[in-house]
């Protein structure tokens, strides 16, 4: 008697045929990897590395092909790597002293806060995305070596010590800063690779024909709105630390009183 479980597998003659739901569905299983690796707070690079090779595998791709993907992206993608020349010279200018250097120079303005210092970075790298010099921020190459110690330099000034806690928060929202102005700014662009990817998408699937300038147009009141809300959100950055401060004064008054008793 034949078991049926030796039953060959079933052949599709027509493609539209095919459970692609179930497909689709085990694929997705990459995402759930990303989100659960970034929750725990694994390595970004290691997570998204075997997220994708797990995605890879399971949409039937053999190894030596995804090696070949690997490969092909990163050659096509050379500029993402652009981070390994400007690491070296993010350690050479922090060696002579510019995160110390940006701190005094802040702490010398007396009306400006950490908020007040972010709003004004959001601004600029919004402006700057919008006409296409997306490369002149980032995390490594500007927020890291600058704008946070400028933004911790005007929040030394402002209490005279900043506890890691805040410190850690004025270093998330320096990165959110950046994040949320290159993101919104690009794309209003007309050369950016997203819109050209948006048109060229549209115009394929959908036989619509998109200009690029059109979603440029429509990209400003986006960006103008985004700069409100996350500039509203730096602005009560200000009280938040101020609690946070007051907070943590609190609690070392107590520690001292108990210690003393």
């Amino acid at each position: 008697m034949t078991n049926p479980t030796d039953a060959p597998a079933p052949i599709y003659a027509d493609p539209s045929r095919v459970p692609w739901e179930g497909i689709i569905m085990l694929v997705l299983i990459g995402v759930l990897l990303v989100i659960v690796g970034f929750a725990i707070r694994l390595n970004p690079l290691i997570v998204v590395t075997v997220a994708g090779i797990v995605t890879a595998l399971l949409g039937g791709m053999n190894p030596a092909q995804i090696l070949d993907s690997f490969g092909t992206g990163f050659a096509s993608s050379r500029s993402v790597t652009i981070f390994v020349a400007v690491l070296p010279v993010v350690g050479i200018i922090e060696f002579f002293g510019l995160q110390e250097q940006a701190k005094v120079l802040i702490g010398r303005l007396a009306k400006l806060t950490a908020g007040r210092v972010l709003i004004g970075y959001l601004a600029v790298r919004q402006i700057t995305a919008a006409v296409g010099l997306t490369s002149i921020g980032g995390h490594a190459q500007t927020v890291r070596p600058l704008v946070f110690p400028m933004a911790e330099g005007a929040a030394l000034r402002r209490y005279g010590h900043v506890p890691e806690k805040i410190s850690e928060k004025i270093k998330g929202h320096s990165a959110g800063a950046d994040n949320v102005g290159v993101f919104f700014g690009e794309d209003v662009f007309v050369a950016v690779g997203s819109i050209l990817l948006i048109t060229t998408f549209v115009d394929t699937t959908y036989h619509l024909h998109l200009e690029p300038l059109q979603l440029a147009l429509w990209a400003i009141p986006t960006a103008i709105a985004a700069f409100l809300i996350h500039g509203f959100r730096l602005l009560r950055l200000d009280k938040q630390l101020d609690k946070e401060y007051r907070e943590f004064e609190l609690t070392a008054q107590k520690e001292t009183a108990g210690e003393a008793k």
